[in-house]
């Protein structure tokens, strides 16, 4: 397994269960994603967990918040993935002065016609790069909503569906609070994850080194050899027997009890809604697949639960103060909360 949590690998089995068997047709489906992961390895050096939680995301048609310093290889992560998906990606960098129009589109006047036509903005794609969306004042941030949650969007009173695949993969950076905007809440629980991309370790580093000594350009995935490997009709496959997998009462009722848990916590003002609950049971189910399950068990839970609940829950002044963060308290919560046998 990977632990999203911190991107390092883990070889934690899943508790209380055994790998199932599985098809023919989804244990393709598998090695193929795992040749995504190795095609996107060919650009990105180092950000495994986060392209693991990426693919979690896209099976189980969630959004993304990617955080990090400059750097990272956050904006090349999401180009990589495309590319060995076989998906169009569209970058909009978020200004103060965007608009929502820049990001949906709007009608134009066509002089040869002599009436309004609708022209599509960049949203119109399957992997819609987000970046730096905290510097967009809060009314261009709302325009991202009803394409997050309805996958359409409605201009002049029209509704207009999105391509399928479409997720957003939006970028923040964590230390620039000058020139930004707190996201607001409602916007915030429409990311089914948010993963945080930390500096990579010294040979990983090294790595990045070696390969622009090399020649490597960011700029051409096509020259550094990532190919496509994976196409819409094989990724709905995969989605498809994502949502097969199985959840039993005793897991359900865990999910719930974690989520109450958060409600409670003296360190917590806001806890997870029931949106959150059915979040992480929907990165439980892919996380269950990818790993050759066809019912979810409490490990799959826990592992999902930082990066599916750290931005849903509101500490209290006083935590915040004392340096806790949501990672710890969530951790902490975990091991409160009772595990179904």
């Amino acid at each position: 397994m990977t632990d999203l949590t911190t991107g390092s690998p883990s070889v934690t089995a899943a508790q209380g269960a055994a790998a199932a068997p599985s098809s023919a047709g989804s244990t393709d489906l598998r090695h193929a994603l795992a040749r995504v992961r190795a095609e996107v390895g060919k650009a990105v050096v180092g950000q495994e967990g986060a392209v693991t939680g990426l693919i979690i995301a896209l099976l189980a048609r969630g959004h993304v918040l990617l955080e990090g310093v400059p750097g990272v290889a956050k904006t090349l992560l999401v180009r990589s993935l495309s590319q060995a998906l076989s998906l169009s990606t569209t970058r909009i960098q978020f200004t103060p002065d965007l608009m929502p129009g820049d990001v949906t589109g709007s009608l134009v006047y066509d002089a040869q016609t002599g009436g309004f036509v609708f022209r599509e903005g960049p949203v119109f794609t399957n992997i819609l790069l987000a970046d730096e969306i905290n510097r967009t004042p809060p009314k261009t941030q709302s325009a991202l909503l009803e394409a997050m949650e309805e996958r359409q969007v409605s201009v002049d009173g029209v509704s207009r569906r999105l391509p399928d695949p479409f997720i957003v993969a939006a970028t923040q950076n964590p230390i620039e609070y000058e020139g930004t905007y707190t996201l607001p809440e409602a916007q915030l629980d429409r990311f089914l994850l948010k993963l945080t991309l930390d500096v990579p370790e010294r040979d990983a580093e090294v790595e990045v080194l070696r390969r622009h000594a090399g020649g490597f350009d960011p700029r051409d995935l096509a020259g550094a050899g990532v190919t496509p490997v994976l196409d819409a009709r094989q990724l709905e496959a995969a989605r498809a027997a994502a949502a097969a997998v199985g959840a039993n009462p005793d897991v359900l009722a865990y999910i719930v009890d974690l989520a109450r848990a958060t409600r409670r916590s003296p360190s917590v003002r806001l806890g997870v809604s029931p949106r959150g609950t059915t979040a992480l049971l929907a990165a439980a189910k892919a996380w269950a697949w990818l790993s050759g399950y066809d019912s979810i068990t409490p490990d799959h839970v826990q592992a999902m639960l930082v990066p599916v609940w750290r931005h849903r829950i509101q500490l209290r002044p006083e935590a915040e103060l004392e340096g806790v963060g949501a990672d710890a308290v969530l951790r902490s919560i975990v091991q409160q909360v009772q595990v179904p046998i």
